[in-house]
């Protein structure tokens, strides 16, 4: 960073990340984000150039901090650092703080289309292929969620809807409060897909309750129809086999101290019990009559 020559430069480790490495860069009277990307990453799907498109987009729309410099040779992404607290899950279930997160998720999915896609039901498939070549045991859970998701596949495509820009990591830890706006970071796996994977995916990472579904259902449609309500719980369900899976690859490809293996147990116990939601079958129907 030519720009940072002759200026102190103080840094510090921001603790949380679960695949990368992340700093805190003072320099001079400016603070930055330094993300150093973990090795073989593509390998769970992210193309770090569609990332920087994808950051960019968002920054422009509101939603993300500003990308200063992207770095590929030292797979670096800068971005500014936002003075935000963070946003705690139990606070979704204040309506005003749901409409602040869905406000900041609809200017995603609303921005101009991104050079990437994100389709959950290829994911699954894809990281089983990975974590097999890197000598990973596929948990014995992944046929059953396997024949789940075929299913609610064939129930999506009757009223297929079409892709927009989607973040398709909505983790709390993504989520940063600043003057009563929404700003959401990590923009990794985004790409063109399904909004409803945003959704399912931000509402069941943060264990909302029922009421507060439907709250965020009601903030980012105004009238939800049961289509709406079955696709949101059926992705619920989708977005715990993607990330049961996540953490099956990341058990043969990370560094970091993480129990990925444990990761991977809760998503999917989590994933199979909501299959057995005594209205899986309305849901599935529901989710065929419309999109």
């Amino acid at each position: 960073m030519p720009a940072w020559g002759g200026l102190e430069v103080r840094a510090e480790v921001l603790a949380g990340g679960i695949t990368n490495r992340n700093y805190r860069v003072d320099v001079g009277t400016e603070s930055f984000v330094v993300r150093l990307a973990a090795k073989d990453t593509e390998l769970l799907g992210i193309d770090r150039e569609a990332e920087r498109a994808a950051t960019e987009a968002a920054a422009a729309a509101g939603v993300a901090p500003e990308v200063v410099a992207y770095l590929p040779e030292h797979r670096a992404l800068i971005t500014r650092f936002v003075d935000a607290d963070p946003l705690p899950p139990e606070d979704l279930e204040r309506p005003e703080v749901m409409g602040a997160v869905v406000a900041a998720v609809r200017a995603i999915h609303g921005m101009a289309p991104i050079p990437s896609t994100f389709d959950v039901f290829g994911v699954v498939r894809d990281y089983r292929t990975v974590a097999e070549e890197r000598g990973v045991q596929i948990p014995r859970a992944y046929a059953q969620a396997l024949e789940v998701a075929e299913r609610v596949r064939e129930a999506f495509a009757a009223r297929p809807t079409p892709p927009h820009p989607c973040h398709d990591d909505l983790l709390n830890a993504n989520f940063l409060l600043r003057d009563g706006r929404v700003v959401i970071v990590d923009y990794e796996y985004a790409g063109m897909g399904d909004v409803f994977f945003d959704l399912g995916n931000l509402s069941i990472n943060n264990g909302i309750s029922e009421a507060a579904q439907e709250t965020l259902l009601e903030r980012y449609f105004g009238r939800p129809t049961p289509a709406d309500r079955a696709r949101l719980a059926l992705m619920r369900i989708l977005s715990d086999f993607r990330e049961a899976m996540w953490g099956v690859v990341q058990q043969g490809i990370s560094t970091l101290d993480f129990d990925y293996v444990g990761y991977a147990d809760r998503h999917f116990e989590r994933c199979l019990d909501n299959t057995g939601d005594a209205r899986f079958g309305t849901w599935l129907r529901d989710a065929r009559a419309g999109g």
